[in-house]
């Protein structure tokens, strides 16, 4: 580099200075060093095409400086500058980076975009990192952020969201950052952030690569690599696990090959107990375990029996060897698949078996469904005592109590889902269900649905109409709700709608206490005030409102947003339990 002293007229900001494009510099914590001394550590600039004018690569706030101290009648004309070669754009970016990394860190978004343009200008994640002394791995972490959507990147520069937050996002595909974005904005629907990202984009528990027991040469589905946390993923979790039940598949047929006396595949998730067996060598008739955990980790426990066999065998007792079965695993694979394939061809042409089966999956859950109840969880004990109080909830467990005697469960049971315990299990319960007709099996379904019907949703916006529910006919005002109405303007509207305009302006200026005890007077007939009957509040009703101009009534909104769905106009016909 060349040393020279150049006019401040002729020095101006270059585009490849990392801050180039920001505010004004703070200039505070240096301006009087260089008011009494001038500047004494020369800017980095470079010649931008016209005679005598330089552009600065490093040194903005110098620069910005001098101008202050200039314009403030300093005598500041001429800077310190060391000049660098002409058109190396790599090297003048490298040359801010280098000085504003020392004196300020950048956030994170802000070094993404800097590395970036290194790329660009043909430096290596290993150039840059040797440059600025990182490591390539946090390099690359900073690369990463180019996976995301700009939106996301300018919500992370600003602070709405988390670094745990964007660094599981990088992992995403653009299209499945769009759908958590579209959780984001819409507040009734619930976005993950943080850990619960990693469990969100990965279907359930996220599977790392180190748990393949596969050559992942041969592996067509996608891997994802997470570089935060030096560790990569399957993207695809039925396509790991079908290659991970096969390879388990094979290492057991393997060992069973090597003439160790029984090989157990442990269900899914089972761990192996180890304080339940007792260490034995294969020649003395030691068996192998297999445990697969629910991440598709697996762990071998070679030479074991149960302690049950131990102490038959300390007796003197003969256990029982195993005979060697004449299907090996895959072929039981291949002839599991082809069964499975030729029954749901025949499944498809008998919807009412099809139904009945759904049912007891529904009830039972297997491996591949699980079906949660509704937990109806209350924000205080009083919304609790309603509800549970309710009529509508004893109609409901008056239906539940019958299906309940129609399958034979203990009419103790407090919900159908999860109930049955009958030894066959899924399989018996189905059978149980071919055995009903149709209507009792419709029955089942509702019980079943109304259990797992999730608070809160769009669809009790269209299942109302669509039944016909006429709340009148299943609530009454409790103090549970009108103790929570708090708002000066909604209790007066209230007022308005159960005692009628008159009463409400003649009480317009008493206190809501005073205003609540005559919505009670009036609901209940006392007090020399009528009864009166059958009141709802608008936000319960099917279809639901608001009182005043401010809205904000989720009921309301979730409507409004269902409102163009076709629905029977006509309420459905209302059957018993069989």
């Amino acid at each position: 580099m060349e040393l020279k002293h150049i006019a401040l007229a002729n020095l101006s900001v270059s585009a490849a200075n990392m801050r180039a494009k920001g505010a004004r510099p703070d200039i505070a914590n240096i301006l009087p060093s260089i008011r009494a001394r001038g500047v004494l550590v020369p800017l980095i600039v470079r010649a931008n095409g016209s005679p005598d004018t330089y552009e600065i690569v490093a040194g903005k706030r110098r620069y910005h400086a001098a101008l202050a101290v200039a314009q403030d009648g300093g005598g500041i004309e001429e800077l310190p500058c060391a000049v660098m070669a002409a058109g190396d754009d790599a090297a003048a970016l490298e040359a801010s980076l280098i000085e504003n990394l020392a004196r300020l860190d950048p956030d994170e978004v802000t070094r993404w975009e800097s590395f970036t343009r290194l790329v660009r200008e043909g430096r290596s994640p290993e150039d840059i990192a040797l440059t600025f002394g990182l490591t390539e791995l946090q390099v690359k972490r900073t690369l990463a952020l180019g996976n995301l959507l700009p939106r996301i990147r300018n919500l992370y520069r600003k602070g709405d969201i988390d670094a745990t937050t964007v660094r599981h996002l990088t992992l995403a595909c653009r299209a499945r950052q769009r759908e958590w974005l579209g959780s984001l904005d819409d507040p009734e629907v619930y976005c993950p952030t943080g850990h619960q990202l990693k469990a969100w984009l990965f279907g359930g528990a996220s599977i790392p690569v180190r748990a393949a027991l596969f050559d992942l040469a041969n592996y067509s589905g996608e891997v994802v690599s997470d570089l935060f946390g030096d560790e990569r993923y399957f993207a695809d979790s039925p396509t790991f696990w079908a290659a991970q039940t096969a390879a388990v598949a094979a290492r057991a047929e393997s060992y069973r090959e090597a003439g160790w006396r029984e090989v157990i595949v442990l269900p899914t998730g089972e761990t192996f107990q180890s304080w339940e067996h007792e260490r034995c060598p294969k020649r003395k008739g030691g068996k192998v375990f297999i445990a697969v955990g629910t991440r598709g980790d697996v762990a071998i426990h070679e030479g074991y029996v149960s302690l049950k066999d131990a102490r038959k065998c300390e007796q003197g007792e003969q256990v029982q060897k195993p005979v060697r079965p004449e299907v090996s695993a895959p072929i039981q694979n291949y002839v599991d698949l082809h069964r499975h394939a030729a029954v749901r061809a025949d499944l498809a042409s008998h919807p009412s078996v099809a139904l009945r089966l759904m049912v007891a999956h529904a009830v039972v859950g297997s491996s591949l469904w699980n079906v949660r109840v509704e937990a109806q969880r209350a924000a205080s004990d009083a919304i609790a005592e309603s509800v549970e109080g309710c009529a509508a909830e004893a109609v409901f467990d008056e239906k539940r109590r019958a299906v309940l005697a129609l399958l034979g469960f203990d009419p103790e049971t407090p919900t159908l889902i999860g109930g049955y315990e009958g030894e066959h299990g899924l399989a018996g319960l189905f059978v149980r269900l071919l055995q009903l007709p149709d209507p009792a099996v419709f029955d089942v379904a509702a019980i079943v649905m109304g259990e797992a019907f999730e608070v809160g949703s769009a669809l009790i916006e269209v299942l109302g109409p669509l039944l016909g529910t006429d709340m009148a006919k299943v609530w009454q005002v409790d103090d549970a709700l009108l103790d929570l109405i708090r708002d000066r303007e909604v209790i007066g509207c209230v007022l308005a709608d159960v005692a009628g305009e008159v009463v409400a302006s003649s009480n317009e200026k008493a206190t809501g206490k005073a205003k609540r005890g005559i919505v009670r007077d009036c609901l209940h007939g006392s007090n020399g005030r009528p009864q009166v009957q059958r009141w709802v509040p608008k936000w319960m009703a099917f279809p639901p409102a608001a009182y005043t101009e401010r809205g904000g009534v989720p009921t309301a909104i979730r409507a409004a947003k269902v409102a163009s769905l076709a629905v029977t106009p006509e309420p459905l016909p209302l059957r018993h339990a069989a």
